[in-house]
């Protein structure tokens, strides 16, 4: 036993040195900037002037000065950017989510051309963002869009939609364009589940007759929940810093402007180090909850499962 627990602890000290080298690495390309930037959130540092800022408190948080309320917790566009991105993110995940689970199942299925299937539906998520948001921003034009004009042919509308300018369709119009692009991810994380499902559970299903909606419910969703949470998390964190996609199709519009476009804006725009850093370092916690939540969550879904 003494012998068995060295080699243990010998095998976790070479881990541990092997780890060494990226972990330095990790500390310096990513947590010194996070450490910066969370540091630049107390002061009233300006791009016109780097070297010349104070430290400024809690003030671009939230701060009383002669009786009115200043900071980013005071500041409406802040919850508007908020509000866009938690709605951005709620509805294309769960959209996703649902697309991503028919489009895995349509390719565990075995038919003629699978193959050649599955690299065409990896596509639009093989596409650069910025080069899919500009196509896409040309087939949502007003004037000469593909998608006017089909939807005219087709005498569903009336007139032209402006789809990135309105105020009502802006957003959706970003959602859309956010599932095109996604949903292959999503089935591909959900289709590696599917593969390693055993088939005797469907052999058995088959030959007591369930109806395959009920199998997909009762067999194959439970055995594929730690997957599928797995990839839900991935996404998830992923549209919650979205800017690129929403800055090409909207440029920024106040309408759609996410958390991520919000730091943005006061970082470059105004030129703001202070608040700008302020705005990401909320941004950083909002994921690093959510994060630790949903991590949380499906620990004990999946420990619930277990001991079923």
């Amino acid at each position: 036993m003494a012998s068995q627990s060295e080699l243990t602890r010998t095998r976790v000290r070479s881990a541990w040195l092997f780890l060494l080298p990226m972990l330095v690495v990790l500390a310096i390309v990513a947590g010194w900037p996070l450490l910066r930037t969370i540091w630049f959130g107390f002061t009233d540092a300006k791009l016109s002037s780097p070297g010349n800022y104070k430290i400024v408190g809690f003030s671009n948080y939230l701060a009383n000065v002669d009786g009115r309320w200043i900071g980013l917790l005071a500041n409406k566009v802040w919850w508007l950017s908020v509000w866009n991105t938690v709605w951005f993110s709620l509805v294309s995940v769960a959209l996703e989510t649902v697309l991503g689970t028919i489009v895995a199942l349509v390719l565990n299925a075995n038919f003629k051309g699978r193959a050649i299937v599955r690299a065409a539906v990896l596509i639009p998520w093989a596409i650069p963002t910025i080069v899919s948001a500009k196509m896409w921003l040309w087939m949502l034009n007003d004037q000469f869009g593909i998608l006017n004009h089909i939807l005219l042919s087709l005498h569903i509308i009336s007139s032209p939609v402006a789809w990135t300018a309105n105020s009502q369709t802006a957003m959706w119009a970003v959602i859309m364009v956010d599932v095109w692009k996604t949903t292959p991810f999503m089935a591909l994380l959900i289709l590696a589940a599917l593969q390693m499902m055993p088939s005797d559970c469907y052999e058995a299903a088959k030959v007591d007759g369930i109806h395959p909606v009920k199998v997909f419910f009762k067999v194959t969703l439970p055995l594929i929940r730690p997957a599928l949470m797995v990839a839900v998390v991935f996404r998830a964190l992923d549209a919650l810093r979205i800017f690129d996609l929403i800055y090409v199709l909207t440029s920024g519009s106040r309408d759609t402007i996410s958390m991520s476009g919000f730091a943005r804006l006061q970082l470059v725009d105004f030129a703001k180090t202070g608040l700008g850093s302020a705005a990401a370092t909320l941004l950083f916690l909002v994921i690093g909850i959510i994060t630790v939540l949903a991590m949380t969550v499906g620990k004990v879904r999946v420990s619930e499962d277990a001991t079923r």
